[in-house]
């Protein structure tokens, strides 16, 4: 838990961060006041019918930081349920798992009476709640897992069922006009469990009875059954059970996507017949793939979470999903470096700052109030520009490199240098290898670039970066660019073999001057017919 005082909640009070805006809306909700269950719940849910990806990440990762922010602002103890559906029915088969066969003879089943796929858990949804936990506790989150097919079987849901069947009208009033008229006509926010086989069935309710606490429905086989909504005998429709599930625990504060706003405002209504206080909350934008497309799951566009951890750590992750969280960001593998550049960035200045703009910075968010100490001395660009360079994939080389520029530098005394170097490697490898061409160099850079060379044979080795940097200055001033931008452009394409680059003088200072020479005589040797790298 974050530490409350009142100089820290005075803090909080002013910070313009999204989530202390967030943790000022809840105490808001709440009156000030504690409420009677004598914790703030905070919600996450999931759907187990997958596995998590990258939008669960995202969503957990973002409430957290609410969390912490209202810690902070209220000292009021909180709670975080990771709530899984899992009593829902299978309604197809996933593309991505085996024994495909296995799980088409129990379609319609609950999700955790579903033969395990993996054949490692009791059920497909207990196998799916653990792969959940356990992607949870990767990344350090504090939760509670929480299982739907534990609250309905357990009982501890019969009273909000109950209240759900007594205002089953008036439910049904809110619900109908929401669905297409054929769906309207068999519509039921209950979901009977066939005593017969076990499936979940989407059926229409033919008798209700409040007193008795059941309903009456046609079976599969075409005979009347008559089940409680109690104990694990019905379901709820996903929308009345997000509301009933709001009701029962309580829910203070649940975020959702964008996509999901007309649901929210069902859910409130539905809440408030039930007679409960719908959570505070907000919608988040959704994620958009290199062309702009709305990331989905079915198509495979965008990044999973596995991908963006290949090449990058979870923090800069962390990081992106703080940044503008209404605003619709593109995923994609070129959105990385800059991601990690920015998260360094912010590490490094926040040491230097006073508490009131510690709690502005991202990574005071990200690390929960607890930023490490170690920062890293050479930025994600640079070491892939240092890989690209060098074409080496070896770390000891590239430590070598290292620990000329930063003396006594080890991958002991800079574990977070050391990560950033093993990204680098692999980023390199997958996505700026196969696009390198080395374009020889025209007549008028020819010339520059052989002054460039004489200028760099005049620093000693150890010459200091900013140096370098002026010399670079000169050089192109000297010959004509009026746009240094097109002479910094001819270095990054005909030394390095990209269109992009570092800054000049501390590339330079950290490949050394000599190697430096070297890629300028490689680029003078270059005719036009051997620019591949």
């Amino acid at each position: 838990m974050i530490a409350h005082t009142p100089e820290t909640a005075e803090i909080a009070r002013n910070a313009k961060a999204w989530p202390f805006e967030e943790a000022r809306k809840l105490e808001k909700r709440l009156g000030g006041k504690l409420p009677e269950k004598g914790y703030v719940l905070f919600e996450t849910g999931y759907g187990p019918s997958g596995l998590p990806h990258i939008g669960t990440f995202g969503e957990v990762a973002r409430t957290t930081m609410v969390r912490r922010a209202f810690e902070m602002l209220t000292g009021m103890p909180t709670r975080l349920f990771a709530f899984s559906d899992d009593m829902d029915g299978l309604r197809k088969v996933p593309d991505n798992v085996p024994n495909r066969d296995l799980l088409a003879q129990h379609l319609n089943e609950p999700l955790t009476k579903v033969p395990d796929p993996f054949g490692t858990h009791e059920s497909f949804g207990h196998h799916n709640n653990a792969r959940l936990r356990a992607f949870l506790d990767a990344f350090g989150f504090e939760y509670e897992f929480q299982s739907a097919t534990d609250w309905y079987t357990s009982g501890r849901f019969d009273d909000a069922l109950i209240r759900v069947l007594e205002e089953y009208d008036r439910i049904m009033e809110v619900m109908l006009p929401t669905l297409g008229e054929e769906r309207q006509q068999t519509y039921s926010p209950f979901l009977p469990i066939s005593p017969r086989t076990g499936h979940v069935l989407q059926v229409p309710i033919l008798e209700r009875n409040a007193s008795k606490g059941t309903v009456v429905f046609e079976d599969t086989d075409g005979e009347k059954v008559e089940v409680p909504v109690t104990g694990g005998h019905c379901k709820l429709q996903w929308k009345p059970d997000w509301a009933m599930r709001w009701y029962a625990l309580g829910v203070d504060y649940e975020m959702a996507g964008k996509d999901l706003i007309p649901s929210v405002d069902l859910g409130g209504k539905i809440t408030r017949i039930l007679g409960g206080n719908p959570p505070a909350g907000f919608n988040y934008e959704l994620f958009l793939d290199e062309n702009g497309q709305k990331i989905s799951k079915s198509r495979g566009n965008g990044l999973t979470i596995d991908e963006w951890l290949t090449y990058a750590s979870p923090e800069s992750l962390a990081l992106y999903m703080f940044q503008k969280p209404r605003a619709a960001k593109r995923l994609y593998f070129d959105v990385i470096p800059k991601a990690v550049d920015e998260y360094l960035t912010f590490l490094e200045k926040y040491r230097g700052e006073g508490s009131d703009r510690q709690v502005e910075n991202p990574v005071w968010h990200i690390h929960e109030g607890t930023p490490p100490e170690e920062t890293s001395p050479i930025s994600f660009n640079m070491l892939l520009n240092l890989v690209s360079a060098s074409n080496s994939q070896d770390r000891e080389i590239l430590w070598g490199f290292i620990s000329a520029y930063v003396p006594g530098a080890s991958p002991a005394s800079h574990p977070l240098l050391d990560r950033l170097v093993g990204y680098a490697i692999k980023y390199f490898e997958d996505f700026v290898r196969p696009t390198k061409f080395y374009r020889p160099p025209t007549a008028a850079e020819r010339a520059a670039l052989e002054d460039l060379r004489g200028t760099l044979q005049g620093f000693a080795e150890g010459a200091a970066a900013e140096d370098i940097q002026n010399a670079v200055f000169e050089v192109g001033k000297r010959h004509g660019f009026e746009n240094l931008r097109e002479w910094f452009g001819c270095l990054y394409e005909t030394l390095l073999g990209q269109t992009s680059g570092p800054r000049m003088g501390s590339f330079v200072a950290l490949y050394g001057l000599g190697r430096t020479v070297g890629l300028i005589d490689a680029a003078l040797h270059r005719d036009a017919d051997a620019g591949a790298a």
